[in-house]
């Protein structure tokens, strides 16, 4: 019994946090290797919403499938509206929504299942685009093998400072909108400079997907590693 005054929520929701966590990451590992295995390149995209995303994988998708067979999965909590977008862009790639409900981020399991149906051996490249959070994606591994996490001129130059985490768990930054940086008073040194002290020597990459600034070396990174 419990005593009066206690309480076992607490607990019981760290328990099954954990539980989650470690099916995820076996799940994470096991994709990993069929995608390895298969010879598919696998890169993520992390952001919080509205710092281009979509509109980077467009300029990606657009430029990839006349040289690679790529595959994109989107995430959302909910409508098709990203995958019908880089369907026109990428005619040519399988492209498919992830819709998560009230769930802030993709997990394994759901990569897993937007896979059914596609020959992994058919393909070089998955392109994953999470769903817009910078918060909870940090904590869930999904089996590829580089993860994006991008910053938008027009968020803020703290924007690193706020959400050290998911700077953590990244492997590349991404600084988007570039063409917007003087209209929206953006002080890129400042902001790679915050990148730096969250994560020192981290690789930052600047690009535009409206002017295509720095779209060759991000599809090099993508496409090749």
């Amino acid at each position: 019994m419990t005593p009066v005054g206690e309480t076992t929520a607490a607990p019981r929701l760290v328990e099954v946090r954990c539980n989650l966590l470690k099916d995820n990451d076996v799940r994470a590992r096991g994709l990993r290797q069929r995608l390895r295995a298969a010879g598919v390149r696998c890169v993520s995209l992390v952001s919080s919403p509205g710092a281009g995303k979509t509109a980077l994988l467009e300029a990606l998708l657009a430029r990839l499938g006349g040289e690679r067979r790529v595959a994109a999965l989107v995430g959302d909590l909910a409508t098709d509206h990203d995958a019908a977008r880089l369907a026109r862009a990428g005619p040519q790639a399988f492209v498919r929504q992830i819709n998560t409900g009230t769930l802030c981020h993709l997990e394994a399991r759901m990569v897993e299942a937007g896979l059914e149906g596609c020959d992994l051996n058919q393909l070089n490249v998955l392109l994953i685009e999470n769903v817009g959070n910078l918060v909870c994606p940090a904590a869930y591994d999904l089996g590829e093998d580089l993860r994006l996490v991008l910053a938008s001129v027009t968020e803020g130059e703290d924007k690193p400072l706020k959400y050290p985490t998911i700077f953590n768990t990244a492997d590349v930054a991404v600084i988007t909108k570039l063409d917007l940086a003087e209209a929206a008073g953006c002080d890129l040194g400042l902001l790679r400079r915050n990148i730096e002290a969250v994560r020192p020597g981290m690789r930052v990459l600047e690009v535009s997907s409206k002017s295509g600034t720095g779209i060759a070396a991000l599809l090099q990174l993508v496409a090749e590693g």
